[in-house]
């Protein structure tokens, strides 16, 4: 076998070790991969290629680092899988009774909570988005809190220490919460750190929480965990999702509702 079909018979072990350094110290270089398998720094930059163009990591000069995906606009993102998400927001609207006090997280399946919480009276609504805001103020008997903080123009909501401190100081029968993904491991993960925070800490302050995610995060990757969300009631979906995840997830602790058993 030529050096050349060698190099591509070993890819596969190759790509699978890269991604492990990558997930370990962030970084790689191509000098470090070419000697470590004794292979072309060509070959190692045709494996970098390779799994640049899938997603799995970010190309530099001189090697590669962790793919750290961003999270659109909240105006982008507003009319994506509008269905799913209403389908979700019914189910989670579902679980909330009279006189609760309910944490609206921002995001879009979050404002499609909020839609469907539309017309019921003696709530209290906890929030850090302003669309959520705006949209419940306008509601007779129902009063809301907007938990101050900096104002994020692309999410369109509060963040940052203020708003840490604000949640603190309530009493939460119920929150709905957004993420950036579920994992394959079945973990609910965010893009940014404060969001993850923000999240751990409504999750340790309501008597419940749920994750409200749609079935385009099924299977997303992104940066970072979400910190306790095991101690999260459940994850409120529109569909099932794949075996390997549902397993991983009920093996964590949250129970998963399916918004399409609700109705």
């Amino acid at each position: 076998m030529s050096e050349q079909q060698n190099a591509r018979a070993l890819a596969p072990r190759r790509h699978g070790e890269i991604l492990r350094r990558l997930a370990a110290d962030g970084t790689v270089g191509i000098t470090e991969l070419a000697d470590f398998f004794d292979v072309s720094r060509q070959t190692i930059r045709r494996d970098l290629k390779l799994l640049a163009d899938r997603g799995q990591l970010d190309l530099v000069h001189g090697g590669a680092t962790l793919f750290e995906p961003t999270e659109a606009a909240f105006v982008e993102r507003r009319e994506e899988n509008a269905g799913p998400k209403a389908l979700i927001g019914r189910a989670a609207a579902g679980l909330v009774r009279d006189g609760m006090v309910i944490f609206l997280d921002s995001g879009t399946t979050t404002l499609a909570v909020a839609h469907a919480l539309t017309g019921r009276k003696n709530l209290t609504i906890c929030t850090t988005s302003l669309s959520i805001a705006l949209l419940m103020c306008r509601q007779p008997q129902v009063r809301v809190h907007m938990l101050g903080g900096e104002i994020d123009p692309d999410e369109e909501a509060a963040i940052g220490i203020d708003a840490l401190e604000a949640i603190s100081h309530f009493r939460v029968d119920v929150a709905f919460l957004g993420g950036g993904g579920l994992s394959p491991d079945g973990e609910v993960t965010d893009f940014t750190r404060s969001g993850a925070e923000q999240r751990s800490r409504m999750v340790a302050t309501a008597a419940k929480a749920y994750f409200v995610l749609d079935s385009s995060k099924f299977g997303r990757l992104t940066p970072l965990r979400i910190p306790r969300f095991e101690a999260a009631a459940g994850v409120i979906v529109d569909r099932h999702p794949p075996e390997a995840i549902r397993e991983a997830l009920e093996r964590k602790g949250p129970a998963l509702v399916v918004a399409e058993q609700q109705m």
